[in-house]
């Protein structure tokens, strides 16, 4: 299992939003995001603030969904994700891999102004239990943010696209996790993430998730 968190915001950025007008509705919000490696299965997606209480909202709902003894965990460096050891105490190996990123300020020419900063270092972390070393990765969650980026406007940078109200952010995600899951075809898999999982039994039709 794979977990990151995707950036957006809501209504306007935080630099912009008045002292005075700090609703947990507005702003920053972020898509904590749970992923089978294997099957490339989705099951857990939160929506909200990147905070502790957040962050063991997700574990906890993240837990209730899953069904296997033991499995192994890999989050990136965010330090709330070590709540893991007293949720999933027993059964899950986990490890963390933190990746540093260099200077923005590295960036001289225009074309280059708005990407973002290689990577100078990555560090792989143990916090418990046995992990697999080999398997200690992230990359198959960090592209599935891609293809929120690339299938939702809200989500791409540097766009008049983003989402206005928080309710609609959240529906917006849900439609496409249960896209993502049961409809697409993933190319590595050839059949769906909810086949590939085992949780159904045939590719719906968009009639079908729409009903």
């Amino acid at each position: 299992m794979q977990c990151d968190e995707i950036w957006c915001y809501v209504g306007k950025k935080d630099r912009r939003i008045a002292k005075e007008d700090r609703s947990p509705e507005i702003g920053s919000q972020w898509v904590y995001i749970a992923m089978d490696e294997e099957t490339k299965l989705v099951p857990c997606y939160l929506v909200g603030k990147r905070s502790r209480d957040t962050t063991i909202e997700f574990l906890w709902e993240l837990k209730k969904r899953l069904d296997a003894e033991r499995f192994q965990i890999t989050t990136d460096g965010y330090h709330f994700y070590r709540s893991i050891q007293g949720i999933f105490a027993g059964q899950a190996d986990f490890a963390q891999l933190i990746k540093m990123f260099g200077d923005y300020g590295q960036h001289d020419t225009p074309e280059a102004r708005y990407s973002p900063p290689g990577i100078s270092e990555v560090i792989s972390k143990i916090v418990d239990g046995r992990p697999d070393e080999s398997r200690i990765c992230t990359s198959h969650v960090e592209r599935q943010n891609l293809t929120m980026r690339m299938q939702m406007r809200r989500f791409t940078r540097l766009t008049n696209a983003f989402s206005k109200k928080l309710a609609n952010l959240k529906a917006a995600c849900a439609l496409h996790f249960a896209h993502y899951n049961f409809c697409r075809v993933h190319s590595s898999l050839r059949v769906t993430p909810a086949m590939a999982a085992g949780i159904a039994s045939e590719i719906w039709p968009l009639a079908t998730l729409l009903s």
